[in-house]
Parts: C-alpha cells; sequence; structure tokens
C-alpha cells in the first residue's frame, strides 16, 4: 500500500531549515546555515518564501524587510538578495536561493534511496497566487527537477494522513497548521480523490520562530 514516509537529513532531522548561508570559505544550507546565522546575520539568507514571485515594491515584501538581518534590493522592479561570499558581492534572486534548498532535498533523498531523484511535487500555502506558484516551479526546474504538480500544503497534509482513503462520499476538513513561520488554517472537500479549498485564515506571521 502507498505510504508517506519522510526521510531524514544528515543531521538526522525530518525538517530542513531553509536558511542558505555565504561564508568567506563556502556556502552552507539547511541546519549547517541555521547554526550559525548568529556569527553572519547579513549573510543568511531565510524566508525566501516571502520573496518568491513578488515585486520589491510589494507592501508585504517592504514590511517584512524591516526585519531582516540581509540586504534586499531591486532588480528590474523584482526583489534580489545581496550578500558577501568568499570576499565578493553576490545577488540571488529567491527562486535561486529556494532552489538551493531544493538541491540540498534531492541530495537527501538520493542518499536515502540510492538513485536519482527526477520527478517532484512540491506544496506551496493554498493562499499562494500564480506568479508566486510559477516562481516555486521554476525554483524546481533550476534544481534539476521535474515539476510535476505544485499542490497546496494543507492538500498535502491531508493525503499524509489518508484523509482521502476513508470514503463515504464528499467530505469537510479542517486543516491546523501552526508552522515555523506562518498559522494556517484551510477548509478542504474532498469527494472521490478530488480535493478543493474551500476557505483559509491565518496569520503569516505567527509560528514557532
Amino acid at each position: 500500500p502507498c505510504k508517506v514516509e519522510i526521510i531524514a537529513n544528515d543531521q538526522g532531522n525530518r525538517t530542513t531549515p531553509s536558511y542558505v548561508a555565504f561564508t568567506d570559505t563556502e556556502r552552507l544550507i539547511g541546519d549547517a546555515a541555521k547554526n550559525q546565522v548568529a556569527l553572519n546575520p547579513n549573510n543568511t539568507i531565510f524566508d525566501a518564501k516571502r520573496l518568491i514571485g513578488r515585486k520589491f515594491e510589494d507592501a508585504t515584501v517592504q514590511a517584512d524587510m524591516k526585519h531582516w538581518p540581509f540586504e534586499v534590493i531591486s532588480d528590474g522592479g523584482k526583489p534580489k538578495i545581496k550578500v558577501q561570499y568568499k570576499g565578493e558581492d553576490k545577488t540571488f534572486f529567491p527562486e535561486e536561493v529556494s532552489s538551493m534548498v531544493l538541491t540540498k532535498m534531492k541530495e537527501t533523498a538520493e542518499v536515502y534511496l540510492g538513485k536519482t531523484v527526477q520527478n517532484a511535487v512540491i506544496t506551496v500555502p493554498a493562499y499562494f497566487n500564480d506568479s508566486q506558484r510559477q516562481a516555486t516551479k521554476d525554483s524546481g526546474t533550476i534544481s534539476g527537477l521535474n515539476v510535476l504538480r505544485i499542490i497546496n500544503e494543507p492538500t498535502a497534509a491531508a493525503i499524509a494522513y489518508g484523509l482521502d482513503k476513508k470514503g463515504g462520499g464528499e467530505r469537510n476538513v479542517l486543516i491546523f497548521d501552526l508552522g515555523g513561520g506562518t498559522f494556517d488554517v484551510s477548509i478542504l472537500t474532498i469527494e472521490d480523490g478530488i480535493f478543493e479549498v474551500k476557505s483559509t485564515a491565518g496569520d503569516t506571521h505567527l509560528g514557532g520562530e
């Protein structure tokens, strides 16, 4: 039978923080990047998900920028993150930063499975618009992944818990997701394996962080 299995990373953790750090000598991704953030705040990127698919002038981008230790600049109206890497100034689009994390996840899966991973399904918040979804898909493509589909995070949670297998006609489910940086509540309907997000609510700045 099909089941969802979470693959641990090289630190033995079942989740990998979406952090990328640049130092005088190397690039760090995941736990290694987050662990040194206090020593290297200006060159440690996180929250790329809050930038991806948005314009630099977006009010939420401008508000979030006030809280980030790293520099965000405009490149043709798109946000880019500026860091120092090996003594030089470098800039990266959010899609590029996300692709670094996705590449790390791809490699983690390949080590565990003992074979190349080509296809992926990537999850996004239910409230992501088309631009944010496309930019997320682009991140996967940059990572060398064939992105089969972009699906909503609450839908992925429902599948992980086997809620689509319970049968019995149309069902309404509430998915409560209190995460690292966001709090999302979604109402889904499930019928014959088809998911539909009916409504979403929450707080984009409430979470474990």
